[in-house]
């Protein structure tokens, strides 16, 4: 079996780390040909060194002479920026693509990436939301495959395998319910951002942490889900399940539901992206309930399900409003919630602002029918919107929605 070439877009963070730990379990499936990062160029450093990928690209100039500053002679191509963004993504040999950035910023060099028809293991949620139907059409055109990464995505994806599309009644996302669950919404609304990291059961990245404290993860998540599947809002459902064992169902026309269940560690859906068709050698767990969230040795386990409140996660009903809305109004949450949440972890708004201010940039921005172009305006109108509802909280007194 020849090695699949994969280069990673995102090394740095959460899912590009473990993207390279499950590499570096099955050197004799995978090559690294291609590495992108933005500031972290000391981790940066030592997965060249590890991997040795042909390609590599660090997110600003003065990143880049740092990094060949650190690298042996010749170890490497050494870029930055969108040119280096483009240029792992389509320049070194790669077969498959892990897309593991945050925000907008790898979004040209992804839809380079599937037009030339290199796969896509997608871990960046608002490429997904903002252009998602955009990159399914080209991934349709040049015949790339997009092989979804995010756990509850993987799930259905899992789930749907060999089941005709006009047979799929709805399908349901899981979801943890953050540290929040159990909190008013009172007691939400000064939250600290340490409150908002603590996460019960997913070791993720910031952004995506505070996104599951809000619950926009989900909403964002239902969005994809429609956007890969072919499924409209009304027909996918959210469920939270705190242990974070079942991780998607897919409800049949005849009745039959069929759900994927495995423990809560995101390098099972990557080593599934990485490897797919096939499936990895990985030893399961001997204890088949410790597995699924029981304890060692025990004899039961359970698994139990609660239905959202949209009026304590108001973020989740704002991301349903935005899939109704269609054309560019996903990508106008997309980009409010990005800068709500940065503000936010830059202690310049309070935890209940964030929700305040995509919906204050939803109703003030202008959606339109959905193209690159479109999608590009729509981000940049709502990112300056966002900062100047972050500038008025800065100045003045706070609400909340």
């Amino acid at each position: 079996m020849s090695r699949r070439r994969v280069a990673i877009l995102g090394s740095t963070g959460s899912i590009g780390r473990q993207t390279l730990d499950v590499i570096a379990r099955h050197p004799e499936r995978f090559t690294v040909t291609g590495l992108a990062a933005g500031r972290n160029v000391e981790l940066l450093a030592a997965q060249v060194a590890q991997f040795r990928p042909a390609v590599v690209s660090a997110g600003s100039e003065a990143a880049a002479q740092e990094l060949t500053a650190r690298l042996e002679p010749d170890s490497a191509r050494v870029l930055h920026g969108a040119e280096g963004l483009h240029a792992v993504a389509c320049a070194s040999d790669a077969e498959l693509i892990v897309a593991a950035t945050d925000g907008a910023v790898a979004f040209e060099a992804v839809f380079a990436a599937v037009a030339a028809g290199i796969d896509v293991a997608l871990a960046n949620k608002e490429l997904i939301v903002a252009a998602g139907d955009l990159l399914a059409a080209e991934a349709a055109r040049s015949g790339a495959r997009l092989l979804p990464i995010d756990s509850e995505h993987s799930a259905i994806f899992q789930c749907l395998q060999g089941a005709p599309p006009e047979r799929v009644a709805a399908i349901v996302l899981t979801a943890s319910g953050g540290p929040f669950w159990e909190r008013s919404r009172a007691e939400m609304e000064n939250a600290t951002v340490a409150d908002a990291l603590a996460h019960p059961t997913w070791q993720m990245g910031v952004k995506n942490t505070i996104d599951s404290a809000t619950l926009m993860n989900k909403g964002l998540e239902v969005i994809e889900a429609s956007r890969l599947f072919g499924i409209p809002g009304e027909r996918i459902h959210v469920l939270v399940h705190r242990t974070s064992i079942a991780h998607g169902f897919v409800i049949f026309t005849d009745g039959n539901v069929l759900a994927q269940l495995a423990p809560p560690d995101m390098r099972l859906p990557i080593g599934y992206a990485l490897a797919y068709p096939d499936r990895l050698a990985d030893h399961p767990n001997d204890d088949p309930l410790a597995a699924l969230g029981g304890e060692r040795g025990s004899t039961a386990t359970s698994l139990t399900f609660e239905r959202p409140d949209p009026e304590r996660f108001p973020c989740l009903r704002l991301a349903y409003r935005a899939l109704e809305l269609g054309g560019t109004a996903p990508a106008i949450v997309s980009a409010a919630n990005e800068i709500a949440v940065q503000a936010f972890v830059a202690g310049e708004v309070r935890f209940g602002d964030i929700p305040a201010c995509i919906e204050t940039v939803l109703e003030g921005v202008g959606t339109s029918e959905s193209s690159l172009d479109a999608v590009r305006s729509a981000d940049r109108s709502a990112r300056e919107l966002a900062r100047d509802f972050v500038r008025q909280r800065i100045a003045g007194p706070t609400r909340s929605i």
